[in-house]
């Protein structure tokens, strides 16, 4: 699906329509056009780009996949940049991600996913509604876009402080597998989300550190405003990755620790029950001569010294603290 915005600079005027404004794009000298394409980016689509808007091949093969990891590229009248948004129906740590491929030039800016995006539909209604100019340039609405993205991983971190920090209330009282399984999923998906993160920001970086067109001075502070966001996200993916693999590990120190303590209670009542049985055993033996065995006090003598047996080990064993 083909959906076009048209700037004239002229009167300021701005049509939404389709492949007819490409046309009036065509013939003007001085319009800007924003051309969004949601779905496959067909040979047919890709000949008409290169013709069109001058895209190199290379870059459209790249903008046609559905899995790239995020990267910049500059061109001699436009840069080329990929990233990794989030899919219209993510709004949790376990999130689908989609490709966005922008490219940006003076005159023109051209992107394209494969699914719905709310960070485009986001940012043209906002040019729509006259939120976000034209007049400020492409690159402009482009970095708009770019914080878009971002902004939507920051509310899922956000929500995932607010569910690390109960987790960590509860696993320190409930020892809790579904607790573990949650938490081991959580540092599975940030692990998926960091890399995508430090792409990110080495993305921006390299736009802050080496400009292109149509990135110039004028966009510097949004540059910077972009970059202070995609650092923020990857610093709170790394942290969050950290609090789930310490929280897996108090879980597992926890559940040893239990189970230690368990453990200890269990050979302490073997250790009293062996030499018991052992007495039991010998005196239990079907042998006509067993000494004492007709003595009259002999089943109180050897409880006696069970009993005896119990008291001493029970009185060791707190001596030593083990009980």
């Amino acid at each position: 699906m083909l959906t076009t915005l048209l700037y004239n600079p002229k009167d300021q005027s701005l049509s939404k329509g389709a492949e007819a404004n490409i046309a009036s794009w065509k013939q003007s000298d001085d319009a800007v056009l924003w051309l969004n394409i949601e779905g496959e980016l067909t040979p047919t689509l890709q000949t008409m780009l290169q013709q069109t808007f001058g895209l190199h091949h290379l870059a459209l093969q790249d903008a046609s996949r559905d899995r790239h990891p995020p990267k910049i590229e500059d061109f001699d009248d436009h840069t080329f940049m990929v990233l990794r948004g989030l899919s219209a129906d993510s709004d949790s740590i376990n999130c689908d991600n989609i490709l966005l491929a922008l490219f940006v030039s003076e005159r023109f800016i051209i992107t394209r996913h494969l699914e719905r995006s709310l960070s485009i539909e986001r940012a043209m209604n906002a040019v729509e509604k006259g939120e976000i100019s034209f007049a400020n340039g492409t690159g402009g609405i482009a970095l708009k876009i770019s914080r878009f993205v971002v902004k939507r991983y920051h509310k899922i971190l956000f929500d995932l402080e607010a569910r690390l920090e109960e987790l960590e209330a509860v696993m320190l009282t409930t020892a809790d597998d579904k607790i573990l399984s949650e938490v081991v999923l959580y540092k599975t998906d940030l692990t998926r989300l960091r890399r995508n993160f430090h792409y990110h920001v080495e993305l921006f970086d390299t736009l802050r550190n080496e400009p292109s067109v149509p990135f110039d001075s004028s966009l510097a502070h949004e540059i910077y405003d972009v970059c202070e966001h995609q650092h923020r996200a990857a610093s709170l993916a790394d942290l969050f990755y950290q609090v789930s693999s310490d929280l897996i590990d108090g879980y597992i120190s926890i559940s040893a620790h239990r189970l230690n303590n368990i453990m200890k209670v269990l050979t302490i009542i073997t250790a009293i029950f062996v030499p018991l049985t052992f007495i039991a055993g010998i005196y239990g033996m079907n042998f006509e001569y067993i000494p004492e065995l007709k003595h009259k006090d002999g089943y109180f003598i050897v409880w006696g010294v069970m009993l005896s047996i119990t008291a001493v080990l029970i009185w060791l064993f707190r001596k030593r603290k083990w009980l």
